[in-house]
């Protein structure tokens, strides 16, 4: 029987955990069908199906889950060996690939990733971009950045910039022509620019005062799912947004928004940045994180 060779391994691995030939495309920069190819000619020479295919799926077998379950461990401790030889070059170099919401992506772009790109030219930022949590891996990310209540118990988390709060915003010219909210339930008299989540539902605007905690589900005619596109409208006068204080700080400084409802605000834990407990840690990871920490901490 022929052996798998570690690309077609590290290929099927990347199919079963995506789900999907065009995502795991799309990470081992491949085209879909080659990766198909790539996956019945081991099947073939396994002389096992590994995947169940329809037109809208892709699964494991139970061979296959099984192949899987052997595999990642595998897969996970040459990761790590190679690591560690790589920490005899010198320099760090390979691929960190980081998992943020846009806010964070902004973030890291903005301040951290000219920094560090320079620092080690032979290191690859591969920075996705999206709004749900993830399971950073099992989709083979290094890292990820995300609000610090908003992070697994088993993960390492590196604080950027300590505490922060959401806070509703407005201009001040909104306030003056339709008043300022003294309690959370005034929110239901106002526009609001309402916030969907990932998930697609609406999100609960939350408050907290002495003990007493509320969510309120607010009216208004705007809904957006990324935050900067709600500060932009909020200081365009079409609202109330409900957004992280810090990222509408340059808004706040200049004096187009103000906040409200600062007293039912409390601090949460602040952007983080998160990855697995690791044994031996890539150098290129380590490089990031300890420039990261360097700049926004």
């Amino acid at each position: 029987m022929p052996q798998p060779t570690l690309n077609d391994l590290t290929a099927f691995l990347a199919v079963a955990e995506h789900r999907s030939f065009r995502r795991a495309a799309d990470a081992l920069g491949l085209s879909p069908s080659s990766l198909s190819h790539t996956l019945r000619a081991l099947e073939q020479d396994l002389g096992v199906r590994l995947l169940n295919r329809t037109t809208r799926s892709v699964a494991p077998t139970e061979a296959g889950q099984r192949l899987v379950e052997q595999l990642r461990p595998v897969l996970t401790e040459l990761d790590r060996a190679l690591g560690a030889v790589d920490a005899f070059r010198g320099t760090p170099s390979g691929t960190v690939r980081i998992n943020a919401p846009r806010t964070g992506a902004r973030l890291l772009l903005g301040r951290v990733a000219p920094v560090f790109l320079a620092r080690f030219p032979d290191v690859t930022l591969d920075i996705v971009a999206e709004g749900r949590l993830v399971d950073i891996v099992a989709q083979g990310f290094d890292a990820g950045v995300r609000l610090g209540e908003a992070l697994p118990q088993d993960m390492v988390r590196v604080p950027l910039g300590g505490e922060g709060r959401f806070v509703p915003v407005a201009s001040p010219a909104y306030l003056a022509r339709a008043g300022t909210p003294r309690t959370p339930d005034d929110l239901r008299l106002h526009a609001c620019v309402r916030i969907r989540l990932p998930s697609g539902r609406l999100y609960l605007w939350e408050f907290e005062r002495h003990g007493q905690e509320m969510a309120v589900d607010v009216p208004g005619p705007l809904i957006l799912d990324d935050m900067e596109l709600m500060i932009e409208a909020a200081a365009a006068g079409l609202g109330i947004a409900y957004v992280f204080e810090r990222t509408a700080g340059p808004e706040l400084d200049a004096g187009r928004l103000v906040t409200v409802l600062d007293e039912w605000c409390p601090y949460i834990p602040g952007i983080c940045l998160y990855y697995p407990e690791r044994r031996q840690m890539p150098p290129a990871l380590r490089a990031f994180i300890d420039t990261a920490r360097e700049i926004l901490s």
